[in-house]
């Protein structure tokens, strides 16, 4: 009898819990993850660990951590499908790093376009950045490789770290062995990178300080609303999908993402109309989205029901992280 059963890859992927979570995060990230919960084998942590390597103030990071966790299941992750957990309750992440530091060249890191962009903001303080920051791409791999990942859903500017971690991998198994998985990127055609709602030629970030550049996750209705009424667009008259329009295309890609719609219609839609229709439709589909998950999210923050799954979700991990870590330990000689 043949066997018609087609083994689903994995995928890994996770979010830092300092920022604020906006709706560059939603589109670009976790709603992706929840459309195709049943195409691929989940694991999707909240990677707190990451977030330490600037300064925390320690009770906003523990509540900053369970908004994302409850965002997570709220938006549509299942428990019982997908494994959600916090990175930090699965010791193997730091564990595999500091191996992984042992074999990754200095030269890989130094490379990383993220820690160039931010050392050289920091001019002469450069001294303050911390070793985390520089190696965090490390950290980055082993939580990737931990779970055996065959895809890692990512925004396009998280590219270069994959690419690091398939570096990472395949000099382990150059080494050691063939004992780890080599990963690829797996980037939206549509959605991977939301530009900012007042400056559109930078990311969607709630750290920025530009007013009405991010619209957070939490933000009341008519503070997103008047967001999106004032985001920068241009004095053309038509609306269309123009990468040389950056304000106006960034528009029309969030509306895309959240309609579903063809980018044909909703040229035809909005054709003969001003940029007023196309910011009121906008609004409407961003809260028709996003009150619900608020209101589901809220649920979850007051119950104990979060911290329970959370508490499975890292069992669940660790049983894998495990397993895949003595694999890299006994290869090395370490076991």
């Amino acid at each position: 009898m043949t066997d018609t059963t087609t083994k689903r890859l994995k995928t890994f992927s996770g979010v830092k819990p300092s920022g604020g979570l906006h709706l560059g995060n939603y589109l670009g990230a976790i709603k992706r993850w929840v459309d195709d919960q049943d195409v691929y084998e989940n694991v999707f942590c909240i990677v707190d660990l990451h977030a330490i390597t600037v300064p925390q103030d320690p009770v906003a990071l523990r509540q900053q951590t369970r908004e994302v966790a409850a965002f997570y299941i709220a938006a549509g992750l299942n428990p019982a499908r997908t494994i959600v957990f916090v990175q930090s309750h699965v010791s193997a992440h730091a564990e595999l790093g500091w191996v992984l530091n042992c074999i990754t060249p200095m030269g890989w890191l130094e490379r990383m376009t993220q820690f160039k962009d931010k050392a050289a903001r920091e001019g002469d303080n450069r001294e303050r950045i911390s070793t985390g920051l520089f190696d965090y791409p490390v950290l980055m791999a082993s939580d990737i490789l931990l779970y055996d990942a065959n895809l890692v859903p990512v925004g396009d500017d998280q590219k270069q770290h994959v690419e690091l971690t398939r570096d990472i991998a395949e000099r382990v198994n150059r080494l050691y062995g063939d004992i780890l998985v080599v990963p690829k990127p797996l980037i939206a055609e549509t959605g991977a990178r939301i530009m900012g709602l007042a400056d559109p030629f930078k990311k969607m970030s709630k750290s920025d300080n530009l007013p009405g550049q991010a619209i957070g996750i939490f933000d009341k209705p008519e503070d997103i609303r008047k967001a999106i009424m004032r985001a920068t667009t241009d004095s053309e008259r038509t609306i269309v999908f123009d990468t040389n329009r950056p304000g106006l295309y960034n528009l029309l890609t969030i509306y895309q993402v959240l309609s579903g719609e063809t980018r044909e219609q909703i040229e035809t839609r909005f054709e003969g109309k001003g940029y007023g229709d196309l910011k009121r439709t906008l609004a409407d589909a961003v809260l028709d989205t996003l009150s619900p998950i608020q209101a589901r999210c809220n649920s979850l923050l007051n119950s104990s029901d979060l911290d329970d799954l959370l508490r499975d979700g890292a069992d669940r991990a660790r049983v894998i992280a495990d397993r895949t870590f003595n694999r890299v330990c006994t290869a090395m000689g370490l076991r």
